[in-house]
């Protein structure tokens, strides 16, 4: 299929996650297979146009997640059109609007979903975005702001017109946030009645759920939370898609994915350099050696908050998953985290060839 002039080889797409999906977990589901797409976490137009260094990170990317999907969020039509010209610079082949973020501190400057709430402003974005960027431009957007106000077909027609080359549905509003179940029977309308691509999202869990959700007639699938837990769920929603078995994926195989991803992490800071030396305004820095302790110091608590966080997902459906949570929070060190991961993936399938997480 294609989005614009860029084809995807599936229509299985990782959704933005902000804090979780970054390039080095992108890069290991591409690695799996059956993915088409990968979107970054969203990114803001404001620090993107002031050229914000720590805004700037959240939109990296590597040549192996191609094709891939900048995400930005913002209100204002100029600033958005001009992000969208950054974002092309940048090498991207799509740029995303969020339209679906319900969280507070975004909605509250007239971003995310709180565009939603004034659909002629919302159009007016996208116009000004496709006026700038010879880029395909998207959108992700939510069922409504309010569970009685769920104008998700009409501001997609709205946004079709303005020049969008595809719009993702996620099935609820921001007033259920991720309660609830998603409308995917609000997804299937929407899907029928554009003539650009739609994709849906919501409620995907197993690589079956991804397939069921296909047959509602949208063009393809974003998986989120799905992906957390399961960064196989694109390859064996493929596989069953090919008349194949699912691929089956070992305990020991979930553990070098882990140790794969905290391997991409700390190659990442290792290359940056500076990137951790960072100490309050007016205070004296270390030193030598200290400036060195520093960095690998602050880059390794990095590496552990950003393992806590995909496990408080990715342990879920596990035996004795939550043993794995509680170890992995409370870890200090890089060693310990290396102990749990061998402990629990290597040792309880009594592989004897463990591997070691570098520590850098």
């Amino acid at each position: 299929m294609k989005i614009g002039n860029v084809t995807l080889q599936s229509p299985y797409v990782v959704a933005p996650m902000a804090g979780m999906t970054d390039t080095a977990f992108r890069r290991l589901v591409r690695r799996q297979g059956g993915c088409g797409l990968v979107v970054t976490e969203m990114v803001s137009s404001e620090g993107l146009v002031r050229g914000i260094g720590r805004t700037l990170e959240y939109a990296e990317y590597t040549e192996e997640e191609r094709p891939v999907s900048i995400q930005i969020f913002g209100g204002d039509p100029a600033k958005m059109a001009a992000a969208a010209q950054i974002v092309e610079g940048m090498g991207a082949d799509i740029v995303d609007v969020n339209m679906g973020c319900p969280v507070p501190k975004i909605a509250k400057h007239n971003a995310g979903c709180s565009l939603m709430r004034e659909p002629a402003h919302a159009a007016s974005v996208i116009k000004a975005m496709s006026n700038a960027v010879r880029i395909p431009v998207t959108v992700k957007m939510r069922a409504g702001w309010k569970d009685d106000d769920r104008n998700a077909p009409e501001l997609a027609r709205m946004v079709e017109d303005a020049g969008a080359a595809a719009v993702t549905i996620h099935g609820r509003t921001a007033e259920q946030s991720y309660r609830g179940v998603a409308d995917w029977e609000l997804v299937s309308r929407v899907a029928e009645a554009l003539t650009i691509p739609v994709f849906g999202s919501g409620d995907c869990i197993e690589p079956e759920d991804v397939i069921d959700r296909m047959a509602s007639g949208v063009s393809g699938v974003l998986v989120g939370r799905g992906v957390l837990r399961n960064p196989w769920i694109l390859a064996q929603a493929a596989d069953i898609a090919a008349g194949r078995a699912r691929r089956q994926v070992t305990v020991r195989e979930r553990g070098e994915f882990l140790c794969d991803y905290i391997e991409l992490l700390l190659n990442e800071r290792v290359n940056e350099g500076d990137g951790f030396r960072h100490f309050a305004p007016g205070a004296d820095r270390p030193a030598g050696v200290a400036v060195e302790k520093t960095v690998a110091r602050g880059r390794d608590r990095w590496v552990i908050n950003k393992v806590r966080a995909l496990c408080s997902w990715y342990s879920k459906g596990l035996d004795d998953g939550s043993h794995l949570r509680s170890r992995v929070n409370s870890a200090q060190s890089l060693g310990e985290l290396q102990e749990i991961v061998d402990e629990f993936f290597f040792a309880a399938s009594h592989d004897t060839a463990a591997r070691a997480v570098a520590a850098g």
